[in-house]
């Protein structure tokens, strides 16, 4: 759970108190280290009569800063507002996270304003969105190792693992954000225990659970329970996979974790980028953005590595069980105390239009909350609103010159995507005179049947199924922002 103005946990009050107790004392570039600038840095000169600090002064600078040096802040913000130093932009708005309201908040503010032309007042959130709209902001050399420095002093040491100025990144270092925890402060489920339907007397029909089947090894994960953990290391029909979700973002992704570099297991960082969870993995203490699977900062960015993605489906649970009723649901009995009533974690949060952390690319043509259904296929998105697959029911679509299929179950968030060949396809007839949920059929007439891993048709053809995942439109367009929407003329 994280804290914005709007929504606290009652689980993260001491952070916060702690935070606050200290105030008052998509398409990827190339890696490189994390503190070289990503403009050239400005150099040492003159500005008026004022000298500009070279990068060892402004490097000095910082770390007394990161020792919670208010002293200099003072004296950074007037030699800042005397010389217009472009190198401090990146510098004061991460001072912002911590500074509530007040004077200091308002002395940094006004030195922004100085050298950008641009005030904000009280709102960090506006000043990342407006910091990562920039192209021409010049970031001094230490400020990675800085910004691990200040998330270690300020929240956590262990900040330091991921971010100390020495790893390569694919990531523009200056928009990594805290979320609001420690690291692992949302601890994730490492091969949890799993019962039978019958013994699962906690959960309701109407709820949602990720419903997933590897080699006839089927399994319900009720989003209640992932909703506190955002992440399970599992091993499904003996493969291994870690399922993500992204409260913030929607998106839960299911991910085989064995590669031909090693098996991952994940947990969560406490970081986010673009309002997105970076979670890590615990053999090399590399951040993966969540929503792609690639790693992004440390020592695997770059790498090529890339996590396969599993199909995954989010239903009810009376749906998953009707269809499954062999299924194996995850035991509430967690080992963590949490209250797991459904929507006791983000419930608010979920309810709400609103977004909670900063994120610089947006897009209105749908609502930032509305859920999509994300499909990528050989490194092309494309985004499918919920709202009009449940209204068609059954929608044949081409990406990149593959036909798919996409069938949606009204009243849920079930949405499964297939391989279709030549073939065009609608809903089948069900028992009342309404579509049936687990066949469609072919332009011939034939019925096929709707399993978890293909269409099964006549003869014993079959089409694959294909992964894909809920998210909100914000989240996907945040890191696709070339991404295609479906029924955009």
């Amino acid at each position: 759970m994280r804290t914005s103005p709007a929504v606290m946990a009652p689980a993260l009050v001491l952070a916060v108190a702690f935070v606050a107790a200290c105030s008052s004392s998509a398409d990827q570039p190339p890696p490189r280290p994390a503190d070289q600038p990503q403009t050239a840095a400005q150099p040492a000169g003159v500005v008026g009569t004022i000298q500009l600090w070279t990068e060892a002064e402004v490097d000095d600078v910082l770390r007394r800063l990161a020792e919670f040096d208010f002293d200099t802040t003072s004296s950074l913000l007037s030699y800042a507002s005397g010389t217009k130093d472009r190198r401090m932009i990146a510098p004061f708005i991460q001072l912002l996270r911590f500074r509530g309201p007040g004077e200091l908040y308002t002395r940094i503010d006004h030195a922004l304003l100085n050298i950008t032309g641009e005030s904000f007042g009280p709102d960090w959130g506006a000043w990342m969105e407006w910091l990562g709209r920039q192209d021409d902001v010049p970031l001094p050399d230490g400020l990675a190792r800085w910004k691990g420095e200040t998330y270690g002093a300020r929240i956590d040491p262990q900040f330091r693992r991921f971010i100390d100025g020495t790893q390569p990144t694919t990531l523009r270092v200056e928009l990594i954000q805290w979320g609001g925890v420690r690291v692992d402060g949302i601890p994730a489920l490492e091969n949890p225990a799993f019962i039978s339907p019958q013994q699962a007397d906690y959960l309701v029909p109407d709820e949602p659970v990720f419903g997933v089947e590897i080699n006839g090894d089927v399994r319900a994960y009720p989003l209640r329970i992932l909703d506190w953990h955002e992440m399970a290391n599992d091993v499904v029909g003996g493969v291994p996979v870690s399922l993500a979700y992204c409260t913030l973002c929607g998106a839960g992704v299911l991910y085989e974790t064995e590669t031909s570099e090693a098996t991952f297991t994940f947990g969560s960082s406490g970081l986010l980028y673009g309002s997105n969870k970076l979670m890590y993995d615990r053999q090399t203490d590399t951040l993966w953005n969540q929503l792609t699977g690639e790693p992004v900062h440390g020592a695997l960015a770059g790498s090529g590595i890339e996590l396969r993605r599993r199909p995954i489906v989010v239903t009810s649970w009376a749906d998953w069980l009707a269809d499954h009723p062999q299924t194996r649901v995850l035991d509430i009995d967690t080992g963590h105390v949490r209250d797991y009533t459904p929507g006791a974690a983000y419930g608010d949060y979920f309810a709400s239009s609103g977004t909670m952390f900063p994120t610089y690319q947006r897009s209105q043509a749908l609502p930032e909350k509305a859920w999509i259904y994300a499909l990528v296929i050989d490194g092309t998105p494309k985004a499918y609103p919920l709202e009009l697959l449940q209204e068609q029911g059954v929608a044949n679509d081409t990406l990149t010159g593959e036909t798919v299929v996409l069938l949606a179950t009204p009243g849920t968030r079930a949405v499964r995507v297939y391989e279709r060949g030549d073939l065009e396809f609608a809903a089948a007839v069900g028992g009342e005179g309404g579509a049936s949920d687990d066949a469609v059929v072919d332009g011939g007439g034939r019925v096929w049947t709707v399993t978890e891993d293909a269409l099964l048709g006549p003869g014993g053809k079959s089409l694959a199924r294909l992964p894909g995942h809920l998210a909100y439109w914000f989240g996907w367009f945040s890191f696709y922002p070339r991404t295609q929407l479906y029924g955009d003329s």
